[in-house]
């Protein structure tokens, strides 16, 4: 080896010049260190997936994958849950059930339910189709109702709940937003977890004000409503003073505040289609609503609710 020149003006020790092998070993493991930092920086040696935080310069950004809705436009079995709407309540007889005229899954020729535009004869409906709705139904209701459907394991389930929950005695009394949120999403789950695969239809409440609107100017209407038919809307119909609007202004907040809930929890779910409102927007008047309560729909108004829900469940994209 050749010894280093030592400076002449200080006395320094003598140092030993590095041979070539050891300059080679320091430069290797150099190069190793910086060739560890790199993999580390691109997450090769951390298990991480670098597609997400880094890509090759100029390549074209990856787009986000986000699952396809699963949509079966011809369910061939019908589970219906919710209210009295659904049992087609007063729509053949007064104070009665009427489930053959059910918009869901009724067999009356004149209605053409749902299940019998899917379905077909009355006698294949009546095999493939079961209504598990109850007059005077809220949504805390509904999980119960669900468990009972999801065991037939239909094809498709149709969901109307909601107005029972703003008919209340009171405005205090109608469902909590989040009380109503809480109850229907404990439905969903309970049909998922018996029959993960099933199709749900969910309707919107049906717009109160306008029914009120509509059948205040008929005195058969006023006087049954007296009974106790929604108070929170009906009562005092001929009323209008600035308390009494104040208090149907309540109501109807309340069930845009449901309908909202109802689109909400069931987009979440791929295998769930809301009627994006077109039942609350729809103008029950006339002959479309019972003749003994002004309230509930006849059978010309299930039949209409039977072609609004057939419209949505076999169109090609979900409405808006």
């Amino acid at each position: 080896m050749r010894a280093e020149r030592t400076p002449q003006k200080t006395m320094q020790p003598r140092r030993t010049r590095p041979t070539r092998d050891t300059r080679l070993s320091r430069r290797a493991r150099t190069t190793a260190a910086l060739t560890t930092a790199a993999l580390l920086t691109a997450g090769v040696l951390t298990g991480c997936d670098s597609s997400s935080d880094t890509q090759t310069k100029g390549a074209p950004a990856k787009k986000r994958i986000i699952p396809t809705p699963v949509w079966d436009r011809s369910p061939d079995s019908i589970a219906a849950v919710g209210d009295s709407i659904t049992r087609a309540f007063d729509a053949c007889v007064v104070l009665s059930d009427c489930p053959e005229a059910s918009w869901a899954t009724g067999t009356d020729v004149q209605v053409r339910s749902l299940a019998t535009r899917l379905i077909g004869e009355p006698t294949a409906v009546a095999q493939r189709a079961w209504n598990y709705a109850r007059t005077g139904a809220e949504v805390a209701d509904l999980p119960a109702q669900m468990t009972r459907a999801a065991a037939q394991k239909p094809e498709l389930v149709t969901v109307m709940v909601g107005a029972n929950d703003a008919c209340a005695d009171a405005t205090t009394l109608m469902t909590p937003v989040e009380d109503f949120r809480a109850s229907f999403t404990h439905a969903m789950r309970e049909l998922r977890r018996t029959a993960p695969k099933t199709q749900v239809y969910v309707s919107s409440v049906p717009d109160l004000k306008r029914l009120w609107s509509t059948g205040k100017g008929n005195p058969l209407g006023r006087q049954i409503w007296k009974l106790g038919i929604c108070a929170t809307m009906l009562g005092d119909a001929e009323d209008l003073s600035a308390k009494a609007d104040q208090r149907r202004a309540l109501v109807q907040e309340r069930v845009v505040a449901y309908n909202a809930v109802l689109k909400d929890v069931c987009g979440k779910d791929l295998r769930c289609r809301y009627d994006g409102g077109a039942v609350f927007e729809y103008r029950f008047d006339g002959d479309l609503l019972s003749r003994w309560d002004w309230f509930h729909p006849s059978k010309v108004g299930q039949g209409r609710l039977a072609e609004i829900a057939y419209r949505n469940i076999t169109a090609a994209k979900p409405p808006v």
